[in-house]
């Protein structure tokens, strides 16, 4: 025990972070890690960009005593905002436009998956104030300090995909104002927004997504409004009976793009003050998601199982491959104000950009020692130049993207959320004590797990949900029976047993080793 105590006192001199207080006047974040790592021209850099309030702090976990923001509206608008979008009504336009379902088989599932699978990024959100770590540096103890570098790396790309994704919808949404503009042009003036929001931090995206849904929430109503009639006389529209494999895929593809936002919720709260409840935290951020989830998916399925009943709206929906299109042909009978709300629509993408891309950047500090050698705005601007030409691209065959990356990344993230939900509950008694979550042993392999039940999970997750996969890809042989795509089910389901039964049989042999080695003393 002494000398686990001088280990841990060694590790807690290695991640010392001098975070100034949100509420004063200092930026956010602006410690430089010590200044260790960045030399030469980054160095000059980052100490440049932090006197203008950019935030530069890396990824060491942020201490108890530096983590003083009690504004606990932001745990509520910052994920409200990066749901009530045009991404979060596109996911919802998959059910009768890919999947053929009707208005009333897909409103159904919808409310259904979303009450559910909402819980778990609410779970995972309380992590960010109770122990001040980001997603992929708390995912260290129970993947361990290498085995943690597998979700990290799946991390950096799930969240790349998402950008691409929320950047096709944004130009495609610019596009439909005029034919003078283009996809191209829609994509590039949406990531360069997302660039300038998140480069500045934590501080202004949480300022950001403050108001950023207001416009969204606006055309919404403005679209319910002037489309009720089509709606409601759609009703009554015959449609083919769903089938079994239709509605399993479909609430596949819900509880993917909820399931994402779990490896990085903590990244969002890790500033504020570890005082509230943990229920408290766990509501604010549950109601943000259900409520903001099930209107826009709600919506986007209405809307889009109409569509190819009215005109305008299908001629705007462009086969179902403008969702852009689609909201603007609704708004079209308000002239000049439709015009307005599509484009403030367009321009608010980056309410789910910035996170993501905020996420993407400390992601990406975390694979290695290394890599946290680089500021993170060193990744912001990666990201942004791997971002535009791929999204153009992309956007060509928007409904196929959409669907696989939405689909892949669901695949992993239900995996992880699963260890990180089993280690939590089963073997940290639930608590976010100092005792259950040394902060201090935070990038100390040889006191972190050793992530090896973690991986073993992964693995036997990942090898289980291949015969329950369904993409255009890859059909397994369990879903070429009608099942569907479960793949996001079995592969949560097998994390849990798994790890649960291997990270149980490592207690068990440490114990036993311990106590030989103790009857030789």
């Amino acid at each position: 025990m002494q000398s686990e105590s001088v280990e841990r006192k060694h590790a807690e001199s290695h991640s010392k972070s001098v975070t100034p207080d949100l509420v004063s006047d200092k930026p956010v974040g602006n410690d430089l890690e010590d200044n260790r790592y960045h030399t030469g021209f980054l160095r000059r850099t980052t100490q440049l960009l932090s006197r203008y309030g950019i935030e530069t702090h890396g990824i060491a976990p942020i201490p108890a005593e530096e983590r003083l923001e009690t504004r606990w509206y932001q745990m509520f608008f910052v994920w409200f905002s990066a749901n009530m979008n045009i991404l979060t009504f596109s996911t919802g336009t998959v059910g009768p436009a890919f999947f053929a379902l009707g208005v009333h088989d897909s409103m159904i599932i919808i409310v259904v998956v979303d009450l559910v699978v909402c819980l778990l990024p609410a779970f995972f959100a309380v992590f960010g104030p109770k122990i001040g770590t980001r997603a992929m540096v708390q995912a260290r103890f129970s993947w361990g300090y290498f085995g943690a570098i597998i979700p990290t790396v799946l991390n950096v790309f799930s969240m790349q995909g998402f950008l691409i994704l929320n950047c096709i919808v944004g130009g495609q949404t610019l596009a439909s104002l005029s034919t003078r503009l283009d996809d191209t042009l829609g994509i590039v003036i949406i990531g360069i927004i997302s660039l300038v929001v998140t480069f500045c931090g934590y501080r202004i995206i949480h300022w950001y997504e403050s108001i950023a849904w207001i416009p969204n929430v606006i055309a919404f109503i403005t679209m319910l409004a002037v489309g009720y009639p089509q709606l409601r006389d759609n009703q009554s529209a015959p449609i083919s009976p769903a089938t079994v494999a239709e509605v399993i895929s479909f609430a596949s593809i819900l509880a993917s793009s909820i399931l994402s936002w779990c490896p990085m919720t903590p990244d969002y709260g890790v500033y504020h003050s570890p005082a509230a409840s943990s229920a408290r935290i766990f509501l604010y951020t549950y109601l943000a998601f259900f409520t903001a989830s099930v209107t826009a998916h709600t919506l986007g399925a209405a809307f889009a199982a109409a569509a190819p009943n009215v005109d305008t709206w299908n001629a705007g929906f462009n086969n179902s491959s403008s969702v852009g299109g689609l909201i603007y042909s609704v708004l079209l009978p308000t002239g000049a104000f439709g015009k307005l709300l599509t484009a403030l629509v367009a321009l608010s993408i980056p309410s789910a950009c910035a996170p993501t891309m905020y996420t993407f950047s400390t992601s990406f500090m975390a694979v290695a020692p290394w890599f946290a050698a680089v500021p993170r705005w060193v990744y912001i601007l990666i990201s942004e130049g791997i971002l535009i030409p791929v999204a153009i691209i992309g956007a060509k065959r928007f409904y196929t993207t959409f669907v696989d990356i939405l689909n892949i990344i669901g695949y992993w993230s239900s995996v992880f959320s699963a260890i990180i939900l089993t280690e939590h509950v089963l073997f940290r008694r639930a608590s976010f004590s100092e005792d259950q979550y040394p902060i201090t042993t935070w990038a100390s392999y040889t006191l972190l797990p050793s992530g090896i039940p973690a991986v073993v999970a992964f693995v036997c997750a990942c090898g289980a949900l291949v015969p329950f996969m369904s993409q255009a890809w890859y059909v397994g042989p369990v879903a070429r029976h009608g099942s569907g795509d479960v793949g996001v089910y079995v592969g949560f389901v097998v994390g849990a047993i798994a790890y649960a039964l291997a990270r149980g049989f490592e207690k068990m042999w440490y114990k036993k080793k311990m106590s030989k080695s103790d009857a030789y003393l």
